[in-house]
């Protein structure tokens, strides 16, 4: 749904973040610039308490950011949160790219110089062509207010103003700086704006100060912002009479007039009239009349306040045109004429009155005869001073918009501006341009689109030919169509979207006669849809409401039941659809439990002997066989050993096997019955396994035995044996007795583990050998090179190797891979008929339908009926 308005949209500070994903890579900013707006407005709410007016054109922004929608108007494409943008400050805060909004000032200041030094010729006023070149201005491209060419952009600034080229950050709003606002507040308050680096206007001020009210007499603490109030009293304030007080309530601005009617007299004080009093001061229409000081002549002005005056024709006189002065003539005497030429300056200017001294006016058109040139000076003639000379010549000067020619009867060169509509199609595609012709490119279209959900609570503005582009915007709002099936008021809500609601994902539940629900999904009547999003008009609104699509019924019962044959057997039940009441025998095995309560009947289906006494129909009712297998029961408590009993009802008899169990050290075996050892908790088990003696397992760090009682796990504390270890020098000369413990610190000193040293090596090498060793040591090593034997090599004679085994092995594998590709071909055999099955299911379901599924349930006993047969041919 889309309008074309000048309007703002409506504040609204929830986030719309609908759970609906669509496409975005905006996904993860959509949702952080729905917090953005608690950040921005946090401190701005804080202090007021509320959301105010003032901050919609952030909010429109934000909105227009976060579905993607902010546009350049210039270029019309959407502005990206890392490109370099300039925003106007004058009072529409639309959004440019600073790429654009420059090329735009440069041209248009450029355009403006050029119009300006083509009026004022250089050649002839070159200061005022060169102030005319400085003053080039450049207007905002959607409020068209006026900038000079000196405030071109230059450069990337935030929205405050404060930081140049600010970087992207996805956790801030874009172009922002981040940081507080600080700019100063309108009205000059001296408090400067609370909220983050935002775009659009500051808003009011929202500082608490003290405040009178419009007429005085109420003092109170006001926002800054909103600081003129009225008390809601009378006024009373003096009015411009002095007399009479305001009688109106508390208001801003100057008092009204004073209404208060009263008596009185016009300024000659003649007549008397009930008026208002800010008109109490008035003239009548009578004539003054009274006489002047003369004594000769009356007063000729209307009604007036105070004396008359003198008479204007006593004291010094002159003819009428001036050039003779009369002194002491009497008033009431006529000025004579002196004869001469006027001579007064006739209305033309150039010119003098040719007639003689006369009274009243100079005629008004000069007569005169003067050589006179046209505008464009093109013709010369000879015409009277008053009349104006134009030829007939058209100028062919194109205008300053560089498309048309003046076209002007004598045109003087200085042609005036294109009256032409320029009519050029827009970059919006969709509007022609409506100012007068003119050069370089046009400016944007002025016309904002709005965008809105389906149920126009949630909206956006976008500028006019961007807008096929949009999409609907996310309406955080529930649908307000009520769903017409059984399951209202227990429908998931949804959001309000365009189009048909999604269906009830509910079951049906519909209970049939035989006592079972529909299983399917609720099928009941739909409501009508809403229409699909599309920006363009509608040819007819329809005034009525469609009414919902009816649903459908529900199908036959299809829960499918075992149904047993006539004979009612058990284990011969066929997978039938309950809506289907069509009686069924079989052939196939009794399958009734046996008196042992394990096994079952393995004879061909028969009647029971307790259906013979009931039933009057079947007369050759037979017991089941008897269960001659042995038990296969699991035993309670579990236990590992088979039940030697034959196969029985009930549980099976105590487990009185004997079984073996070492103690925890390996040195005893103990025999427990199976019974009683299973019955044991682990924690007792692990108890009466202990032999009781010691442990008699060697220690992990050394050679000796663990000294504890037997026990379970590693043995405590290895490297603390107290044992006593025969510690020798390298040669084995010197010796002493350590405690085992010793040796495996003085082991670990050296950086060696006592556990790779052998027992015969334990002890060895620890005591340092002393000058008796050393001797010793050169007498034993030259003993033991003199009983060195030689070593005399001996060649082994090639012998063939024999290897009968390979060759078997060889014979094995073979034989296993011959049976392995018989396994395959089972396998792939198995598969063919797997998908032959599934085949003959579709045909059936799709061809025959209903009577197709009770075919193929008739086919697939047949099927296990004679795999029974092949499995138990005796019967």
């Amino acid at each position: 749904m889309a309008s074309r308005t000048h309007q703002p949209p409506p504040l609204s500070l929830s986030s719309d973040s609908d759970t609906d994903s669509e496409g975005n890579s905006g996904g993860v900013e959509t949702l952080r610039h729905g917090d953005l707006s608690d950040s921005i407005f946090k401190s701005y709410i804080q202090i007021t308490g509320r959301s105010s007016p003032d901050l919609s054109k952030i909010q429109s922004f934000l909105t227009s950011s976060r579905s993607g929608a902010l546009s350049c108007l210039i270029c019309l494409e959407r502005i990206r949160p890392s490109d370099p943008t300039w925003s106007c400050t004058s009072g529409c805060f639309a959004v440019f790219h600073l790429i654009c909004i420059q090329s735009w000032a440069r041209q248009a200041s450029d355009l403006s110089a050029s119009r300006a030094t083509a009026r004022l010729s250089a050649d002839l006023f070159p200061a005022a062509a060169a102030k005319a070149i400085e003053d080039a201005a450049w207007h905002c491209p959607k409020c068209r207010f006026e900038y000079s060419k000196a405030l071109i952009p230059k450069a990337y600034f935030c929205f405050c103003g404060k930081l140049q080229d600010p970087p992207r950050d996805p956790w801030i709003l874009p172009h922002s700086c981040g940081e507080t606002c600080n700019r100063p507040l309108k009205n000059n308050c001296g408090h400067y704006c609370l909220l983050l680096c935002h775009p659009g206007p500051c808003p009011s001020c929202p500082k608490l100060v003290q405040a009178r009210c419009f007429c005085g007499s109420v003092e109170d603490v006001q926002r800054c912002g909103f600081k003129k109030f009225s008390c809601k009293n009378v006024c009373s304030k003096l009015l411009d009479c002095g007399i009479h007080r305001c009688s109106d309530t508390c208001h801003d601005g100057p008092c009204p007039p004073c209404q208060a009617r009263s008596v009185y007299r016009c300024q000659c004080g003649e007549i008397e009239e009930e008026r208002e009093c800010c008109d109490r001061v008035f003239r009548c229409d009578v004539p003054c009349g009274r006489v002047l000081g003369c004594g000769k002549h009356a007063c000729s002005k209307g009604c007036h306040s105070g004396v008359c005056g003198q008479c204007p024709l006593q004291g010094r006189r002159t003819c009428p045109c001036g050039k003779r002065v009369y002194e002491g003539m009497a008033c009431d005497v006529s000025v004579p004429l002196c004869g001469a030429t006027c001579d007064k300056m006739l209305s033309c200017g150039f010119h003098s009155c040719p007639e003689r001294c006369h009274r009243g006016q100079c005629i008004k058109t000069c007569r005169t005869v003067v050589i006179k040139g046209c505008r464009c000076g093109s013709l010369k003639k000879e015409v009277p001073c008053y009349q104006d000379l134009a030829c007939e010549r058209k100028c062919q000067k194109v205008r300053d918009c560089g498309r048309h020619a003046c076209k002007r009867r004598c045109c003087d060169g200085d042609c005036p501006p294109c009256s032409e509509i320029c009519g050029k199609r827009l970059r919006c595609k969709n509007h022609k341009c409506p100012s007068p012709c003119h050069r370089g490119p046009c400016a944007p279209c002025p016309v904002m689109v709005t965008i809105s959900c389906s149920c126009g609570e949630t909206h956006f503005e976008v500028p006019c030919g961007t807008e096929t582009e949009q999409k609907p915007p996310k309406c955080s709002k529930l649908c307000h169509i009520t769903p017409l099936c059984k399951h209202g008021s227990d429908c998931k809500p949804h959001r309000c979207h365009y189009g048909a609601c999604p269906p009830c994902r509910l079951l049906c539940e519909e209970e049939f006669p035989c006592g079972h629900k529909c299983k399917l999904r609720c099928h009941g009547p739909k409501p009508p849809p809403n229409p699909e999003f599309t920006l363009k008009p509608k040819k007819k609104k329809s005034n009525h409401q469609a009414e919902g699509t009816p649903g459908s019924p529900c199908p036959p019962c299809s829960e499918l039941l075992w149904r047993s044959c006539v004979g009612q057997h058990i284990g011969t039940e066929r997978m039938m659809l309950c809506s289907d009441r069509k009686k069924i025998s079989c052939e196939n095995l009794c399958g009734n439990l046996l008196p042992c309560g394990n096994h079952y009947c393995t004879k061909t289906c028969h009647a029971l002997m307790s259906q013979f006494l009931t039933s009057v129909q079947n007369q050759r009712g037979e017991s089941c066989e008897d269960c001659h297998l042995p038990c296969e029961k699991e035993r309670r408590p579990k236990c590992p050993h088979p039940c030697p009993s034959p196969c029985h009802p009930g549980e099976c008899a105590p487990c009185k096997v004997l079984i073996k169990r070492s103690c925890h050290c390996g040195s005893m075996v103990h025999v427990f019955e199976c019974l009683y050892f299973n019955s044991l908790s682990e924690k007792e088990q692990m108890t009466i396994r202990s032999c009781g003696g010691p442990c008699h397992r060697k220690l992990p760090n050394c050679t000796h035995l663990c000294p504890e009682t037997c026990h379970p796990g590693q043995c405590p504390s290895p490297d603390k044996c107290s044992k006593k270890v025969t510690v020798r020098c390298g040669c084995q000369t010197l010796k002493k007795e350590w405690l085992c413990h010793d040796v495996q610190a003085a082991y670990l000193n050296v950086s060696c583990d006592p556990k790779d040293v052998s027992k015969n090596q334990f002890g060895l090498g620890l005591l340092p050998c002393n000058s008796e060793c050393k001797s010793k040591v050169k007498v034993v090593d030259s003993e033991l090179q003199l009983r060195k034997p030689k070593v005399v090599e001996r060649k082994e004679p090639h012998v063939e190797k024999h290897v009968p085994k390979r060759r078997k092995r060889r014979e094995r594998v073979q034989e296993v891979q011959q049976i392995s590709r018989l396994q395959k071909i089972i396998s792939t055999t198995w598969r063919l008929l797997l998908y032959f099955t599934l085949l003959m299911v579709l045909i059936a379901v799709t061809y025959y339908g209903y009577k197709g599924l009770l075919w193929l349930s008739d086919w697939m006993n047949e099927v296990e009926e004679k795999r029974e047969r092949r499995r138990y041919p005796q019967i």
